[in-house]
């Protein structure tokens, strides 16, 4: 069930390869051990004149990515930092960045939040 959004500041010169969110659905599957179809990835662009940080100009190898995990439930936190360091990895290797500008932040559990077909995950 996990539903992942990436959202990739990028620049002209700095575009996303080819097949990206194939590449990212894949790739993050195989770190949380999910069966084929149950990854669910929605890559979405922000382009660099909308992201800003203080005090700072960023050069294009600099440019982060956003990733939100969306699971039914939490793992342990020792699992989950564990998994945060395999998930940088994994997104940072499928777009050609670097794992230390690939954000990770965890979404609340969704059992008992989540309707899948109109059908509440409990």
């Amino acid at each position: 069930m996990p539903i992942v959004d990436v959202r990739p500041v990028v620049s002209a010169s700095r575009e996303l390869p080819g097949n990206a969110a194939q590449r990212l659905a894949d790739a993050i599957a195989q770190v949380l051990q999910a069966e084929t179809g149950r990854v669910w990835v929605r890559l979405t662009e922000m382009p660099r004149h909308d992201y800003a940080e203080n005090r700072t100009i960023l050069e294009d190898d600099d440019l982060p990515v956003f990733v939100t995990v969306l699971l039914a439930d939490w793992p342990e936190q020792d699992v989950r930092a564990r998994q945060a360091v395999t998930l940088a990895s994994a997104v940072a290797a499928s777009l050609g960045r670097l794992v230390e500008r690939v954000h990770i932040e965890y979404a609340p559990p969704g059992r008992g939040r989540i309707a899948f077909g109109g059908q509440l995950m409990v």
